[in-house]
């Protein structure tokens, strides 16, 4: 009997300590996020803690910390760019960092100095790497990550473990890129603009060790062409209002669900209202991918009676309970001039991706 008793009181010891390292943390916390920036990605840390970057600097990144995911607090200026050696000038946007093998590595855009055509826009993607998620990050290599005919903004990279391959996806810029098109048609014949402009997301395998591409990239997400397709109204919505003469598809994000590859992507302007995002799925990486029956699965809720707009740019995280969320910036209706960082729960059934928001009311979510 007394060896039993002991048995029971070692598994009872065994289930507290089991129920102790599984014990969730909780937090409310309401959009907006105290926050202000546009193209924001958040990092779950090997430390524990959270870090949220963006694109809020002239000259570099700062990021921003956190326990809860309600406080936050500021790390400074974790990499700062455009010196008089170093390959970028300006416009240092759209910063995402992935922890790989005790390293950090800072993926961004931002202008080139070299300029022989004297280009408005010359946007280009570069690495830097850290020994800690808040800096100082130093440029990996003194040049682009590799240097397509066209400027190319926003980078994501999908770190496939099983094949022991990373992928890099991207987005090159409307600017001298017209594309013929019913909507551009549509456009020119209602006297709203005589040409639309478009941007298209890419996607290439990437060196290992981030210095380069290996083989040519692959278009993967473009805009419609038809009027009757069922993503060319919400799509094209920055023309169709008269707001610019561009239709984009950038901020691409990628992650895989059940064996399924699903592209989260931005439509219209990110300046104006109408900044609203859809997703794509794929068997592969490389895609074929094909736009979602659902889409846009984000936008504006000011048309009913909400106060959000301007929804996009977002990444996903999954939280230590299981739940995916997704991160994207948007804007406020009392003050439209102003990108502020929103945070929504994710959820997937049967294959259909759906966002519970833009939400701006308390939510409870595990840290």
């Amino acid at each position: 009997m007394k060896k039993q008793s002991g048995v029971i009181i070692a598994l009872l010891c065994v289930l507290s300590v089991f129920i102790g390292c599984s014990k969730q943390h909780t937090n409310i916390i309401k959009n907006p996020l105290p926050l202000n920036f546009g193209d924001p990605f958040l990092l779950h840390a090997s430390d524990g803690k959270y870090y949220m970057y963006g694109t809020s600097l002239a000259n570099g990144f700062e990021a921003f910390v956190s326990e809860d995911l309600k406080t936050w607090d500021s790390c400074g200026q974790i990499y700062t760019g455009g010196t008089a050696e170093q390959w970028n000038k300006d416009c240092f946007w759209a910063p995402e960092v992935y922890e790989r093998n005790g390293k950090y590595y800072l993926f961004y855009c931002a202008n080139a100095k070299e300029n022989p055509t004297n280009e408005l826009e010359i946007f280009k993607i570069g690495v830097a790497v850290s020994d800690s998620p808040t800096g100082p990050f130093r440029d990996l290599i003194n040049r682009p990550i590799f240097n397509p005919p066209y400027p190319i903004i926003d980078a994501n990279v999908y770190f496939d473990d099983e094949n022991n391959k990373c992928y890099l996806y991207y987005s090159r810029c409307c600017y001298k890129h017209p594309v013929e098109s019913e909507i551009a048609d549509k456009a020119k014949k209602e006297g709203k603009f005589d040409e639309v402009e478009e941007s298209w997301v890419y996607g290439v395998e990437l060196k290992p060790d981030f210095t380069g591409v290996i083989g040519e990239p692959k278009l993967l997400l473009a805009p419609p062409t038809k009027l009757d397709d069922q993503q060319s109204e919400w799509e094209s919505r920055s023309v169709t209002s008269g707001e610019v003469n561009r239709r984009w598809t950038e901020g691409s994000y990628i992650f895989k669900h059940d064996g399924l590859y699903y592209m989260m992507y931005s439509a219209n302007s990110f300046e104006g209202a109408h900044y609203a995002v859809g997703y794509a799925t794929a068997k592969n990486p490389l895609g074929p991918f094909k736009k979602a029956e659902n889409n846009p699965v984000l936008q504006e809720n000011v048309s009913k009676g909400g106060t959000v707009m301007g929804t996009g740019h977002n990444m996903l995280i999954t939280m230590p309970d299981g739940k995916m969320y997704t991160v994207y910036h948007a804007r406020m209706q009392a003050d439209p001039s102003k990108r502020v960082v929103f945070m929504d729960q994710v959820t997937i059934q049967d294959g259909k991706l759906k966002v519970n928001g833009p939400t701006t009311s308390e939510q409870e979510i595990a840290y």
